[in-house]
């Protein structure tokens, strides 16, 4: 291992470079990217150009960070000079505000309803039954339980609203001989974008920098929307995802609510959607919750969503696999200041090898 790229936003006052101290690791290479939710993605862009151009070999990219109660409060009060100086003074700090009224707006502007939401939601959570490191593994919801649940910020209920977990994702960038020699199950990389702070003129945030690259992202890929057998968005709030089904290509402006009602997201349906249960049921570790919708992208298309666990003795097998995933499309989204999130990433993945049976 000779380069490491780790994003957190829990790691202050330490860095990359003091993380290596730590673990003894000497680097050629260290990232430390700044982009929250859309790390991760941004992380494997760079550290695949470095490998391309042979400075380094092997670059793990890490997302972590830990939820201790008091360190959340920290975050949201600390997150930006936006939130610092003209948010949290007057008592409208932390994420459930800025997201109510992007959801509010969207629902005015496109139709969305409460029962569009709840549908992403129930899906994702029947998602997580099947995965052991979700947080909401072994807590089913239902309608009615989400229908009852109560306000945290009008319009938003409490199973809109991730829930803010200790956690970590990674995975390693090699070249494709690398991962051959070492008998490695891998996938490539077939597209990637990256655009930042667009549409500043809108008033309220209905779209992202996803809108701007889309395009040209998929005639790099050589494919359409409608090759991808599996879809992870970054879902701090249902009505995220929905914008990146547009802005992305796989339904119109102001279409997901459509889209949604015509498709099936729950396991085993035609809309195989953030099949880890995403941040909404697997839970949202600070910037590691970027790096969730990407490992599971890979674990997808090498056919390795399974997972075990011991209990009294016994080995159990998880398998959440899509059957006959081979491309995987992974977005990501961060740094949100009041009224929008700025950092919009993107990624298609496809089966270079997959795990044994």
């Amino acid at each position: 291992l000779d380069g490491l790229s780790l994003a957190s936003l829990t790691i202050a006052p330490d860095s990359v470079l003091g993380i290596c101290d730590h673990l003894g690791l000497s680097c050629r290479y260290l990232d430390q990217p700044p982009m929250g939710g859309a790390s991760a993605i941004a992380a494997v862009r760079r550290a695949a150009r470095m490998v391309m151009a042979g400075d380094v070999d092997h670059v793990a990219v890490i997302g972590a960070d830990r939820n201790d109660g008091t360190s959340f409060v920290d975050l949201v009060a600390n997150f930006s000079r936006v939130s610092r100086e003209a948010v949290w003074p007057y008592g409208a700090g932390g994420p459930n505000a800025v997201f109510a009224l992007l959801t509010h707006h969207y629902m005015r502007a496109y139709g969305a309803t409460k029962a569009d939401f709840g549908t992403l939601c129930l899906a994702q959570r029947e998602m997580a039954q099947s995965v052991p490191h979700a947080i909401f593994h072994g807590v089913p919801l239902t309608r009615e339980d989400y229908d009852a649940a109560r306000l945290i910020a009008d319009p938003l209920c409490l199973y809109d609203c991730v829930m803010p977990v200790s956690g970590a994702e990674g995975l390693l960038v090699m070249k494709e001989a690398d991962a051959i020699a070492k008998g490695l199950p891998f996938a490539r990389i077939l597209s990637t974008l990256e655009r930042h702070n667009a549409f500043r003129t809108d008033p309220v945030q209905v779209r992202g920098g996803w809108a701007v690259e889309a395009d040209a992202f998929w005639a790099r890929a050589g494919m359409s929307p409608d090759g991808v057998d599996v879809v992870e968005t970054y879902d701090d709030y249902p009505v995220m995802a929905m914008i990146q089904w547009e802005d992305l290509g796989l339904c119109g402006k102001g279409e997901a609510p459509a889209f949604l009602r015509a498709r099936d997201p729950f396991p085993g349906g035609d809309f195989a959607h953030n099949t880890s249960g995403g941040q909404l049921s697997a839970g949202q570790a600070g910037a590691a919750g970027g790096h969730l919708g990407l490992v599971e992208g890979l674990r997808q298309v090498t056919g390795q969503a399974f997972a075990h666990t011991r209990e009294a003795g016994q080995v159990h097998r998880h398998d959440w696999q899509v059957k006959d995933a081979e491309v995987a499309l992974v977005s990501g989204f961060g740094m949100v200041n009041y009224d929008r999130g700025m950092a919009a990433t993107a990624c298609l993945l496809a089966t270079g090898r997959r795990a044994a049976p």
